[in-house]
């Protein structure tokens, strides 16, 4: 008799921790371009870093990307990207939030920010009505650009954001993933030439989208997303967040 009730406490406990280990997830992406799905990725040298962040997890976790080009903390809701993410929202569900790059454009009053009020007020807002479904949130700061001086400098050019978006990670008790930081430390390690490898730097002719080349120092190649994503990944488990189950290992 005592070995029957062992027995099937062990086949409960095996088929609780079953079903646990199968609960699906949907991780959202919400952001701009430097996260953001760019279309014909078989012709198009340009991507986003969530574009291949699906390779990193297990198949009962679904990445679905709804960051776009050109958008800010701001933009994102008043074209109502916002709510349709936050309809689909489950709970156990989990929210990456990355602006910043848009944030900045003074003179585009329809995606500017005040990094002290309007933008933090944004931040809390995802943060909170997240939340309020039941999912989870996640703060990142932005990537960095590949900016250097003329004394070949690398420089900051992204201001007070990622503080503020730091600052409301502690505030709110959210996991942070510094991407600004991370993303500094990777370009400065390889230098300024080795580093151009990781942005849109092509040559004529080189690629068919972009026949006279293009130099960018904000958007990423595929070499350079799968990196980014990379260290994405590497903030994650630092934060020690459940989410890591759910990577590959």
């Amino acid at each position: 008799m005592r070995f029957k009730i062992l027995f099937l406490t062990f086949l409960l406990f095996a088929c609780s921790s079953k079903d646990l280990e199968q609960k699906k997830i949907t991780i959202y992406l919400i952001g701009d371009s430097t996260m953001a799905n760019k279309e014909n990725p078989d012709k198009n040298p340009e991507f986003g870093w969530g574009q291949v962040l699906q390779q990193f997890f297990k198949e009962n976790a679904t990445v679905e990307n709804h960051a776009v080009n050109g958008r800010s903390s701001r933009s994102f809701i008043s074209e109502g990207r916002w709510d349709s993410v936050l309809n689909k929202l489950q709970p156990g569900d989990y929210v990456f939030i990355q602006f910043g790059h848009n944030d900045q454009k003074f003179m585009s009053p329809d995606r500017y920010t005040n990094p002290w009020s309007s933008y933090r007020d944004n931040l809390e807002k995802y943060v909170d009505e997240t939340r309020q479904k039941g999912a989870n949130p996640i703060l990142l700061s932005s990537i960095i650009r590949r900016h250097y001086n003329e004394w070949h400098t690398l420089i900051d050019t992204h201001g007070p954001y990622p503080y503020v978006a730091r600052e409301v990670a502690k505030e709110k008790n959210v996991p942070f993933i510094d991407m600004q930081l991370m993303t500094e430390r990777l370009v400065d390690s390889l230098g300024e030439e080795p580093s151009r490898e990781l942005f849109m730097f092509l040559k004529p002719g080189e690629y068919e989208m972009y026949p006279e080349g293009r130099a960018d120092s904000t958007h990423l190649t595929l070499k350079g997303a799968t990196i980014v994503a990379g260290l994405a990944i590497k903030g994650l488990k630092e934060t020690d967040n459940p989410l890591v189950e759910y990577l590959k290992q």
